[in-house]
């Protein structure tokens, strides 16, 4: 088990990392001082984890919010009906909510926790390889609108994470994939040896092999720690480089459907784009393009636009991106393989030409 810590003075938490976490109360009980214990998790992750969760938090009997499973969830409907558990419950400000199941979970009961009587405790214990290593860790919590995703939030840190891998044992091929786009994201922006390591070993970790797992989540959870360490709230812009790919794949999510293509595919495809649009600019070469593509593609993750969006709809859809300021659209680039960049000074005409001849060629 390795713990790192997010250091944000009075707010700074651990992030417990290892195999079978769920086993033992010794994590969990140093960050819950509260006799009221609500857990939020969701109907496919309940009949894997929430009694094993519910009997290392003995002899406190928790009360257990069972969500419907999916991002078209993640809703302010969703939002009012854990409030209506919580009151129904008469649950005060002395109450821990805890966070089970994946980073729509992660995001929803944060959210609520942040909302409820002015903000309570709540602690996360991701079971995706997504969540562990990404939505779980910095404090981001919301829910998404019909015109844009995560647009309603706040920013509210947990007391802790507890990642147990062992939970990934359970994880559908698909939802696995998507975790690794966000691994990927983190050697892309900070740390070309990482993403070195990890063309290396991408088929280890899909066959969850626990040595290579294990170095992919605590790399990964101590990047983005440090990022968030050093600009909580995306004040200087250092934690927007946490966006790579996340723009376009935004733009992708919310004009498919929620839901239609996974958040982790949708980052996948849109790190190709802030790839290629990099070369076009002619900041990166066509083959470290390639490189990128080739990893991607080897996490099997989309790398091609879905036909079913213009570049007019993408385009459109990315103007309502929480980066766009003084009317300017941001986004996150590639100066190398290991150095992002946030930028809005580009060409956008080359933006919509580069759009429209790959939406022609999907």
């Amino acid at each position: 088990m390795r713990t790192l810590n997010v250091d944000l003075g009075a707010r700074s938490y651990p992030i417990y990392i290892g195999e079978n976490l769920l086993s033992t109360n010794k994590f969990l009980r140093n960050h819950i001082n509260d006799k009221k214990i609500v857990i939020v998790t969701n109907e496919t992750v309940a009949p894997l984890y929430l009694e094993k969760l519910a009997n290392i938090l003995n002899p406190i009997k928790p009360l257990k919010i069972i969500l419907p499973d999916g991002e078209q969830y993640k809703t302010l409907e969703t939002i009012e009906s854990i409030f209506t558990k919580l009151l129904e419950n008469r649950c005060a400000r002395d109450t821990t909510v805890i966070a089970l199941g994946g980073g729509v979970v992660g995001d929803i009961t944060g959210f609520a926790a942040a909302c409820y009587q002015r903000g309570i405790d709540f602690i996360q214990v991701p079971t995706t390889l997504l969540s562990q290593v990404d939505s779980s860790v910095g404090g981001k919590t919301g829910v998404n609108h019909p015109l844009g995703k995560n647009m309603i939030g706040a920013f509210y840190q947990p007391k802790c994470v507890l990642a147990d891998i062992s939970t990934l044992h359970t994880l559908p091929e698909r939802e696995l994939s998507a975790g690794l786009a966000e691994v990927i994201k983190y050697g892309l922006i900070a740390d070309k040896k990482f993403f070195d390591w990890l063309k290396n070993n991408i088929s280890a970790l899909l066959k969850l092999d626990s040595e290579a797992i294990s170095y992919a989540v605590e790399t990964s959870c101590q990047c983005k720690a440090d990022i968030v360490a050093s600009d909580e709230q995306e004040k200087s812009g250092r934690r927007a480089l946490l966006n790579l790919g996340h723009t376009f794949g935004h733009a992708i999510e919310t004009g498919m459907g929620y839901g239609v293509w996974l958040h982790g595919e949708a980052v996948g495809c849109g790190m190709v784009l802030a790839a290629k649009f990099s070369q076009r600019l002619g900041w990166i070469t066509e083959d470290t393009v390639e490189e990128i593509i080739q990893l991607v593609s080897a996490a099997k993750l989309p790398t091609q636009l879905p036909k079913e969006l213009s570049a007019n709809k993408i385009l459109e859809l990315m103007s309502i991106d929480k980066k766009v300021k003084d009317g300017k659209l941001y986004l996150v680039l590639l100066n190398n393989i290991g150095d992002a960049t946030l930028t809005c000074d580009y060409d956008h005409n080359l933006l919509n030409s580069m759009l429209k001849d790959l939406h022609h060629s999907a």
